[in-house]
C-alpha cells in the first residue's frame, strides 16, 4: 500500500471519528442506572364523532373523586369545562430498585395541560390564565417536572390516606419501590408519581359506528395497534369482542351480551402483561378503571402504540433506567344506535337515573343526537337536557369559588 493511500485511509478514519463525536455531542447523553427499572401505565380517553374520529368534548359532570392531598391546576372543578379531544387519565409511574437512589423526572405533554398531580412537583407549565382558550386553539405544550425523587426501598409505606371511596388507591397494590419527595412543608411519600391532563391531539385510531351496530376501526398511525376490544353494557348485561392487532382497518360486530366483567378483567390483564407490565401492575390498572371502563354504554379499548405515547408524552428520567416500560390504554366512547335509543327513551320519560349512567359522556352524546334529530319535539327535549347539564356545572363551579 502506498504512502498516499495510507494517508487517505487515515483521513477517512479521522473523519468518521469526528462525525461520530459530533453526533454524540449533538445529543444529550444521560447516564444509565443499571439497577433501576421504570414502569408506567395510563389511559387516553376520547369520544368518537360521526366519522369515527376523536372530537372535542366537554365532560361537564363527574366531580373528581381524587383524595384531598392531590394537587390541582387552579381548583378541582377547573377542567370540567375544559374542552379537549383527549382526557389523559391517571398515568402512574413506578420505580424499582434494591438500593436508594435519586432521579429527576420530566414529562412533556403535546397540545395539552397537566391538571392534577402528586407528589408535589417542582414545575408545572404553562401557568397561563388563558389556558382554556389556548388549549382549544392547539397552541400549547404542557409539562410537569420533579427535580429530586428518591427511590427508597427501606422507607416505611405510611402513605397519605383519605377519602377511601377513591379509586386512586388501587394503583398502590404493587411491589414497586416507595418514593420520597421533599417539599417546603415536609416530606411526601407515595408508591408512584401520579398526574393527569387534557389535550387536543389526534388519537391514532378512528371507530365509526354503522347503522347495524358494526364498528369499523381504522389505524391512522404509523405503528400497529397491538390490540383492540369492543365492549358494551346495557344494564346488568355485558358483552365484549377482542379484535386483536390492527395494521390498517378491521370491522367488529357487536358482541352478544352474555359475558361477565370478571372474564373480561382477566383477558385485559393478560393483554397488559403481554405489553410488558408486571402482573400486579396489570391487576392494579384494571382495578383502578374497572368501574369506568365497564360502565353503561359502548366503547373501544385499544393498546396505544408505544412510539405514539413517546411522541405525545415524552418522558425523561435521569439517570436513565436500564429498562422503561410504558403501557397506555386508549378508550374511545362510541355513540351507537343502542345508546341513542336508550337516551331517547330516558329523555321522553324524564328518567334521570338512566341519563346519569352516561355521566360525563352525556353532553357529547346529546350533541351527536342533536345533529341527527329532525323531530322538533325530540330536538327540544335534547336541548332542554343539555341546558340542564350546562346549568349544573356552572352552579358547581360558582359554588367552588
Amino acid at each position: 500500500m502506498t504512502a498516499r493511500n495510507l494517508r487517505l485511509m487515515s483521513y477517512g478514519l479521522l473523519g468518521c471519528c469526528l462525525a461520530i463525536s459530533s453526533g454524540l455531542l449533538g445529543r444529550e447523553v444521560r447516564p444509565v442506572d443499571a439497577g433501576l427499572t421504570a414502569h408506567e401505565w395510563g389511559t387516553f380517553t376520547s369520544i368518537a364523532g360521526e366519522r369515527g374520529q376523536a372530537v372535542l368534548w366537554t365532560p361537564l359532570s363527574g366531580a373528581t373523586d381524587l383524595p384531598g392531598f392531590v394537587e390541582h391546576f387552579r381548583d378541582p372543578h377547573f377542567k370540567l369545562g375544559l374542552q379537549g379531544t383527549v382526557r389523559m387519565e391517571t398515568p402512574v409511574l413506578y420505580f424499582y430498585d434494591s438500593r436508594e437512589t435519586t432521579v429527576s423526572v420530566k414529562v412533556n405533554f403535546s397540545n395539552g395541560v397537566i391538571t392534577e398531580w402528586y407528589p408535589h412537583a417542582n414545575r408545572v407549565e404553562p401557568q397561563s390564565e388563558r389556558i382554556g382558550e389556548v388549549l382549544y386553539n392547539k397552541r400549547l405544550d404542557g409539562s410537569i417536572a420533579w427535580d429530586a425523587v428518591t427511590v427508597a426501598p427501606n422507607v416505611r409505606a405510611d402513605f397519605p390516606d383519605e377519602r377511601r371511596d377513591s379509586h386512586y388507591y388501587a394503583a398502590r397494590q404493587t411491589s414497586a419501590t416507595p418514593l420520597r419527595v421533599m417539599t417546603a412543608s415536609g416530606e411526601q411519600r407515595e408508591k408512584f408519581l401520579f398526574y393527569r391532563g387534557v389535550a387536543t391531539f389526534a388519537v391514532p385510531v378512528s371507530a365509526r359506528v354503522a347503522a347495524d351496530g358494526n364498528v369499523t376501526v381504522e389505524n391512522h398511525g404509523g405503528e400497529k395497534i397491538p390490540n383492540v376490544v369492543l365492549f358494551e353494557r346495557r344494564g346488568e348485561k355485558v358483552g365484549f369482542r377482542i379484535g386483536g392487532a390492527v395494521e390498517n382497518k378491521t370491522t367488529l360486530e357487536p358482541a352478544a351480551l352474555t359475558e361477565d366483567i370478571t372474564s373480561l378483567s382477566k383477558e385485559l390483564e393478560g393483554v397488559l402483561i403481554s405489553q410488558g407490565l408486571y402482573q400486579d401492575e396489570a391487576q392494579a390498572m384494571v382495578a383502578t378503571w374497572r368501574n369506568s371502563w365497564f360502565e353503561e354504554g359502548s366503547r373501544l379499548l385499544y393498546i396505544v402504540p408505544g412510539a405514539f405515547v413517546d411522541r405525545v408524552l415524552p418522558l425523561t428520567i435521569s439517570p436513565a433506567p436500564a429498562q422503561t416500560v410504558r403501557v397506555f390504554v386508549g378508550r374511545m366512547e362510541l355513540v351507537t344506535p343502542a345508546t341513542e335509543r336508550a337516551v331517547e327513551r330516558a329523555l321522553a320519560s324524564k328518567d334521570q337515573v338512566t341519563l346519569a349512567k352516561y355521566g360525563r359522556f352525556l353532553e357529547p352524546i346529546l350533541q351527536t343526537m342533536m345533529k341527527k334529530e329532525r323531530n322538533r319535539v325530540k330536538l327540544q327535549q335534547i336541548q332542554q337536557e343539555l341546558s340542564t347539564v350546562y346549568s349544573a356545572v356552572v352552579a358547581q363551579n360558582v359554588g367552588s369559588r
